[in-house]
């Protein structure tokens, strides 16, 4: 797999995003004035105590207060009642595990773990764990010796625990040991910090995006990462020399006349990310609704015909479906409860080749995923952790005119409910005349196919009623003047 990285830096913004094959997989937004909080460490202080709920609000220093629940506190039984764990005014130290979205506040643990280039630091934990995407079993032993090892040099037995993260995939001994030095003496300074600081304080802030992005994604199969800002690559580039050697040599700046996203036409990726309707090749598409409850993703076959039977051209397109739905997931960062509605295969063994095709194209997800089996309703239910916002989230905003909805009500819709409304001011205050202000829509349907239930209307209350077209007025607003 050919896999580029590029950085589109400005003071305002940084965006990153992921090219395999030359096909956009993943976009990341920071902006400058809200900056992710996901791995920031937070000396706390409990603000409410929800018993009801097994859980506690925190005030970590945030507009919204964040939301822990009992199963996060690292208590040996979650059964617990929470007010027997956590008081009103106590001190916490918590990680967030989730951004604010929406209304909702961050999430958070008291479960801190500390990312460094190879490892994953947890303080107070006893056990040695491995990615699961190192799935050589030989490997994962030896690397779990290697992680004894340095924990033994170090004296850290008993006293943390440690993940070995992917990157640490074929590592020596001495990188592991490095990163274990590094992360020793970073707990260090924190415990002071902890110690000293009053909340609500910002105990340990997770690096900026670029940085991260060469922490976290900066794999072998990456040929590449372009950066189009000097003073940031100066400093991934220190950060590089540092932290993760190997990087440096890919590391190449970009100073071309094309904007860098323009010129790898990931602007208009994302435009099209942003849609609710994605072409598939054959000539299916899928639709995509985004709900605060859960994602939806609706399969069809449009214009797909395929040249032998009808069962021929749905398994077909539900495999192109399946290739498609996993990129979306990622370049999207849809998260939570996503519900697939591929379309009805009668044969089992097509719907298990399409949910292994998934299943495939999930694997090379960041982010964690579950699959269930085809339900009896042929739905496809599925989660992936939520972690920050989607991309619609951090783009867009609720139709103004629709309140979000994503529809308005018709013309003749609205005409009715101003019958309605006539009716009511007349019976009520009995006006000269009546002045109603609409859309030009509106206005044109009472001038036109509801011409006669406006006269009929202006006979039955004996009354004049004028219109008026208010240009800057939605299609389902009105308002009725009385004169």
């Amino acid at each position: 797999m050919n896999a580029e990285i590029l950085m589109n830096v400005t003071p305002t913004e940084t965006r990153v995003a992921v090219v395999e094959n030359g096909v956009l997989q993943e976009i990341i937004i920071e902006r400058t004035n809200h900056r992710g909080l996901v791995g920031n460490i937070y000396k706390g202080k409990v603000v409410r105590v929800l018993p009801g709920m097994q859980a506690a609000f925190v005030d970590i220093g945030l507009e919204r207060a964040a939301f822990i629940h009992a199963a996060e506190l690292g208590h040996p039984d979650s059964q617990t009642p929470i007010n027997q764990l956590l008081h009103e005014g106590q001190a916490l130290v918590v990680q967030v595990t989730k951004d604010p979205i929406g209304t909702k506040g961050a999430r958070l643990t008291t479960q801190l773990t500390i990312p460094s280039r190879y490892l994953v630091y947890m303080p107070g934990a006893d056990h040695v764990g491995v990615s699961q995407r190192i799935d050589d079993d030989s490997e994962r032993d030896r690397l779990k010796q290697v992680v004894q090892n340095c924990m033994e040099a170090e004296g850290l037995t008993g006293e943390a625990g440690f993940i070995l993260r992917t990157a640490a995939d074929g590592v020596g001994e001495e990188e592991i040991l490095a990163d274990t030095r590094y992360l020793r003496r970073l707990w260090r300074k924190l415990e002071e910090r902890i110690k000293d600081f009053t909340p609500p304080s910002v105990i340990y802030a997770e690096l900026p995006l670029f940085l991260r992005t060469l922490r976290d994604y900066a794999r072998p199969e990456v040929d590449k990462v372009l950066i189009d800002s000097r003073e940031t690559f100066d400093r991934v580039l220190q950060f590089s020399q540092q932290y993760v050697p190997e990087v440096e040599e890919r590391l190449a700046y970009y100073h071309g006349p094309r904007p860098i996203f323009e010129l790898y036409s990931v602007e208009d990726e994302i435009q099209r990310a942003l849609e609710r309707k994605v072409p598939l090749k054959s000539g299916g598409y899928l639709v995509i609704d985004q709900t605060e409850a859960m994602t939806t993703i609706d399969v069809n076959t449009g214009g797909f015909v395929g040249r032998r039977n009808l069962e021929e051209t749905i398994f077909k397109t539900n495999l192109e479906a399946a290739t498609a739905i996993g990129r979306q997931l990622r370049l999207r960062n849809l998260g939570g409860i996503i519900i697939l509605d591929f379309i009805d295969m009668m044969d089992p063994e097509h719907q298990r080749q399409v949910l292994r095709m998934l299943e495939k194209i999930l694997e090379k997800d960041h982010a964690k995923t579950k699959i269930s089996g085809v339900s009896e309703l042929g739905l496809v239910e599925m989660t992936r952790k939520r972690t920050r916002e989607s991309l619609e989230q951090m783009l867009m905003e609720p139709c103004k005119a629709c309140g979000g909805r994503g529809s308005v009500k018709t013309a003749e819709t609205v005409c009715y409910e101003i019958f309605r409304e006539i009716l009511r001011e007349e019976r009520a205050y009995g006006a000269g005349t009546y002045l109603v202000l609409a859309s030009q829509p509106v206005v044109d349907r009472l001038q036109d196919e509801d011409s006669n239930g406006l006269a009929d209307l202006e006979a039955f209350i004996g009354k004049t009623i004028k219109l008026q077209v208010e240009s800057l007025y939605a299609q389902d607003y009105y308002d009725i003047i009385l004169q």
